[in-house]
């Protein structure tokens, strides 16, 4: 049979295109990859393949697929292993992404969340229990060096004012 359900399609095969002269305004799913060259103007997109928006194309629907490939107009939010806006392509949203490509003569306006691993973040300290001495940080070592040589040079000046007197060591 021709239509069982067990058969899948490889993810990049193109199952469904909305052709040029085309508008729909729906929720699209499907296994395969999705082409949009003509506009979708609602809706929802969701796919284990990719989505590629071509250049005369104009999609405002939310997308969930493995890839997004925009060369044309996009509004809404992405979620995807990757996002590739292509060079003429303009995305106005919010994207949730692994990886991002952004090819020069390309448009960007929204929020990017890129997705992964959540690590600590290297360059803030963490908070010490209640109780707990607060650490110097260099910051405050660079400050405290900063004065130190400061008063040092002040001392061996004073020290050259006049010679073959000792000098006390006056803190201004």
């Amino acid at each position: 049979m021709p239509f069982r359900r067990d058969s899948r399609p490889a993810p990049d095969q193109i199952e469904a295109i909305i052709g040029p002269r085309a508008t729909f305004d729906g929720r699209l799913r499907c296994d395969g990859s999705v082409r949009v060259d003509g506009t979708m103007e609602g809706g929802s997109i969701e796919t284990l393949g990719n989505v590629l928006i071509t250049a005369g194309a104009r999609v405002m629907a939310d997308i969930k697929a493995k890839t997004v490939s925009v060369a044309g107009g996009y509004k809404g939010t992405i979620t995807a292993d990757r996002v590739e806006l292509l060079e003429g392509g303009r995305l106005w949203g919010t994207i949730n992404v692994r990886t991002f490509l952004l090819d020069e003569g390309a448009h960007f306006d929204g929020q990017l969340v890129m997705q992964g691993a959540e690590g600590d973040q290297p360059l803030l300290l963490p908070r010490p229990a209640e109780g707990d001495a607060i650490p110097i940080g260099p910051a405050a070592s660079v400050a405290a060096l900063s004065d130190a040589v400061s008063e040092v040079a002040a001392n061996e000046v004073a020290a050259e004012d006049v010679p073959g007197e000792p000098q006390a060591a006056s803190n201004n």
